[in-house]
């Protein structure tokens, strides 16, 4: 299938959907494309994200509307909220909250480039913040039986004023209850991507789970301890492959500031069989606090 590299979409500037006019592009996906909107019966900017018809494959329709569908039943204060679903001549969209602010990707990217090695982290205290906030959102997604499947620090955007994380892209969400649209292929980003996801067994919510604990080891370590690899298939081939002995050290051996404890909660939510992982967020939550209240209690993040 195509994709929206080397298509332009200035000519939408300036179009109106329903109460909004499209003021600018923000960023575009692989068939999909996000707009700054300006609201005029509430006097706001929005974000609207739009899938052109000449992507408009039943599949992909079907994916569109579900992941609208999917967060406009959630509400909760780390999921970005969607206000309106709708269609025009052109395009499919819906309308949510635009989030000032950065995707925890750049910020990680940052966070490493720091001058002293020593700060090419980020502090355990602020990582269990964030990530327990994006488990608390999860938790609340889970019991409304929606999956995310693409949990990774470009889907996670922090406020620029509060420094709130807020869930985005739930693009191949997983609806539990109802019927899939789900076709017999590997959906998410490979190194993210729980064992059972790969192999195209069943997913639960202990896919988001590992999908955590990849970011917790990230945002922890300066580099992932991976084995040499290729391609994103040879990445897919080795979690397979080397199951529990894929991550090939220690965070407390990377990171000196941590206590050995955070060793074992990496590897529970890390775990190759789901049935040795977390068996909720709120249970990965739980160690996250305890770590916080034993051992980084002069830590102030």
């Amino acid at each position: 299938m195509s994709s929206l590299n080397g298509l332009t979409f200035d000519h939408l500037v300036g179009r109106e959907i329903g109460t909004s006019v499209l003021l600018k592009e923000l960023a575009r996906g692989g068939m999909s494309v996000i707009f700054i909107a300006y609201q005029r019966t509430l006097k706001r900017q929005i974000a609207v994200k739009i899938l052109p018809r000449e992507f408009l494959t039943h599949s992909a329709a079907e994916l569109f509307r579900q992941e609208a569908e999917s967060v406009a039943i959630l509400s909760h204060p780390n999921i970005v909220p969607v206000y309106e679903v709708g269609e025009t001549e052109d395009f499919l969209f819906f309308t949510m909250q635009l989030i000032m602010g950065l995707p925890l990707s750049h910020i990680l990217r940052r966070t490493r480039r720091h001058l002293l090695p020593s700060r090419r982290f980020i502090p355990p205290g602020q990582t269990a913040r964030i990530l327990s906030s994006v488990l608390d959102a999860l938790d609340y997604a889970h019991r409304q039986h929606i999956i995310h499947r693409d949990i990774k620090p470009a889907n996670i955007l922090i406020e620029t004023h509060t420094k709130r994380p807020i869930i985005t892209d739930f693009g191949i969400a997983r609806l539990l209850r109802g019927p899939s649209v789900d076709t017999p292929r590997i959906v998410g980003t490979p190194l993210y991507m729980s064992p059972e996801q790969i192999l195209g067994g069943p997913v639960d919510a202990r896919a988001d789970i590992y999908s955590v604990g990849v970011m917790l080891f990230e945002m922890l370590a300066t580099d992932l301890p991976l084995p040499p690899y290729g391609t994103a298939t040879d990445l897919l081939k080795l979690k397979i492959g080397l199951k529990d002995q894929m991550f090939q050290k220690r965070p407390s051996e990377l990171n000196p500031s941590l206590n050995p404890e955070m060793d074992r909660i990496v590897s529970k939510a890390l775990a190759y069989e789901k049935e040795q992982r977390y068996a909720s967020c709120r249970e990965f939550i739980d160690d996250l606090d305890r770590y916080r209240d034993r051992y980084l209690i002069r830590e102030h993040s």
